[in-house]
């Protein structure tokens, strides 16, 4: 499960062949995210922890659908940059 970013404790990792969307994991707490619509499809993590996760979504939407579609060919996804 290769780590895309990595920001104030969360990490976010995209699954190779993976039909679920990207995962942001945070103290226990792990969501489904859906990229296109920027939607928690499933779990829960802290309401802080969920905004900083959909804030750094929304600024790298289109990085994070370029990494799924690398990933679903079984190439690395790559690194996308943290929220600063």
């Amino acid at each position: 499960m290769p780590e895309v970013s990595r920001f104030y404790g969360i990490v976010v990792h995209i699954f190779y062949s993976d039909h679920a969307p990207p995962h942001a994991k945070y103290a226990g707490g792990e969501i489904l995210v859906s990229i296109r619509d920027m939607a928690v499809i499933e779990g829960r993590l802290s309401p802080r922890a969920l905004g900083l996760v959909m804030e750094w979504a929304a600024l790298h939407q289109a990085e994070l659908l370029e990494a799924w579609n690398r990933a679903q060919r079984q190439e690395s996804p790559g690194k996308i940059a943290p929220l600063n």
